[in-house]
């Protein structure tokens, strides 16, 4: 393998002019890792916050940006059992995925499912492990329910609709175009609401509430979220687009029995992550290779266009995911 490998860096907070590509060290892939030739890396809001100055790397993780990738395994670390030379994967990244090659643990690595491309392979992890976590080993979603996912045309959005309909609830999303909203009904969302045009509160309240709710919002959808929850309800919150702050009214969580919860994935254990990755090799795997269920791919990018990725990514004009072409 070579010494140096091409990467894309942050090289001062700011805008997505500031990722430029730069040589680096190879990496080494230490116990209990693998090394990745990368071919494909995602490209996820994670990594604009990160760019923006807004969200600092664990102190053991790569600072360059990159949460999920595909690949193929060419070193192993000691300890390593379950992985081979050779072997074609896709994973969850602590970061540095932005890069041609990565070394990440190798129990967060997961088979390229069946009949799926590198490239859409590369869409899975961070989508996918989020989902799976919040939406189904937090939230609790069960055949029957009402579920509600805000920004439902976005990697996160796509795959909990597809995720919440095959396993038999009755799906609502939100939107900001015409659109989107028809993204999200194909996709199996039997209501998708224009939040520009209707009240997600009216139109749920009008069903009988929600019974759980996916918010990436936060501010001042907080306590509309909780009016559009049903007695009972669960909200669970990964991500605050809108801010972190809202008065909320602890009465009605008492009275109507609410539950409010949330989680960020990437702050999670080694151990933790790695049980995620069981349980989508075992739910969600076969539904991939079935094709029940599939990435939403926007665009593609090639690995110096980064910059170019990210201004893609937030004119919140895609649908699904943009991934970049490393070594595809």
């Amino acid at each position: 393998m070579p010494e140096t490998m091409r990467a894309i860096e942050i090289t001062q907070p700011g805008g997505p002019d500031v990722l430029q590509l730069t040589e680096r060290p190879m990496p080494q892939a230490g116990p209990g890792q693998v090394v990745l030739k990368v071919a494909f890396a995602g490209v996820n809001r994670p990594d604009a916050l990160q760019r923006a100055g807004m969200y600092a790397p664990p102190p053991t993780a790569s600072d360059l940006p990159g949460l999920e990738a595909s690949g193929e395994v060419v070193a192993l670390g000691a300890g390593v059992s379950d992985l081979r030379i050779g072997d074609l994967v896709c994973a969850l990244l602590p970061g540095g995925g932005y890069a041609e090659y990565v070394a990440t643990p190798a129990a967060h690595c997961l088979p390229v499912p069946k009949g799926m491309g590198m490239k859409e392979a590369a869409c899975l992890p961070e989508t996918f492990f989020t989902v799976w976590s919040n939406v189904f080993m937090r939230g609790g979603l069960k055949a029957g329910e009402r579920f509600l996912v805000h920004g439902g045309s976005s990697g996160i959005g796509t795959t909990a609709i597809q995720l919440a309909h095959v396993k038999g609830a009755r799906v609502f999303a939100t939107a900001g175009t015409d659109a989107k909203c028809a993204a999200c009904a194909e996709l199996g969302a039997e209501a998708a609401i224009n939040y520009r045009d209707m009240d997600f509160v009216d139109v749920m309240q009008a069903e009988g509430g929600a019974d759980l709710i996916l918010d990436m919002v936060g501010g001042g959808y907080i306590p509309r979220n909780l009016k559009a929850l049903a007695e009972d309800g669960r909200l669970v919150q990964i991500a605050f687009l809108q801010g972190p702050k809202a008065e909320v009214n602890f009465a009605t969580l008492m009275t109507r029995r609410l539950t409010m919860t949330g989680s960020t994935l990437r702050p999670q254990s080694d151990l933790a992550k790695a049980r995620i990755a069981q349980e989508l090799r075992r739910e969600v795997w076969p539904l991939l290779e079935s094709g029940q269920v599939a990435p939403v791919m926007d665009s593609s990018y090639t690995l110096d266009q980064a910059s170019e990725a990210h201004a893609r990514m937030e004119t919140s004009g895609h649908i699904g995911k943009i991934v970049l072409s490393v070594g595809g």
